[in-house]
C-alpha cells in the first residue's frame, strides 16, 4: 500500500511568535502551531481533549508543553499526550520548516 502525504504551506516561520500559539485552518481542521524557544515548531489540534475543549492557542507555553487555558491541563507538544494526573490526548501534525516557510504534512 502506497501512502501519499500532502505538504501544505501554512505560515511564514518569521510570523510565528515564540512561546505563543498561532492558529491555522486546513480543510475542516484548526491546527495550533507553537514555536518554542529552541526554534522548533510543533503542530497540534487546537482543542483541549476535555469536554469544554479549551482553545490551546490561548494557553501558556513552557518548554515543549502547552497548558490548557480552561483546566490548566499540561499537554505535550511533541506527542499530544495530557500529562498525569489528567488523561487524554490531542492529535499532532508533522511540521516541516524550510527557509521561512512552515508546512503541515498530512
Amino acid at each position: 500500500m502506497i501512502v501519499i502525504k500532502t505538504r501544505t504551506l501554512v505560515a511564514a516561520y518569521s510570523d510565528l511568535p515564540i512561546r505563543s500559539g498561532y492558529s491555522v485552518n486546513m480543510d475542516d481542521k484548526e491546527i495550533a502551531l507553537f514555536k518554542v524557544t529552541n526554534g522548533k515548531v510543533y503542530g497540534i489540534e487546537n482543542r483541549s481533549p476535555h469536554p469544554k475543549g479549551g482553545v490551546l492557542t490561548e494557553g501558556l507555553v513552557s518548554g515543549e508543553y502547552v497548558f490548557c487555558p480552561v483546566y490548566d491541563w499540561k499537554i505535550s507538544l511533541s506527542d499530544g499526550k495530557v500529562q498525569a494526573p489528567d488523561e487524554g490526548q490531542v492529535k499532532t501534525y508533522e511540521v516541516e520548516v524550510e527557509a521561512d516557510k512552515v508546512y503541515i504534512i498530512i
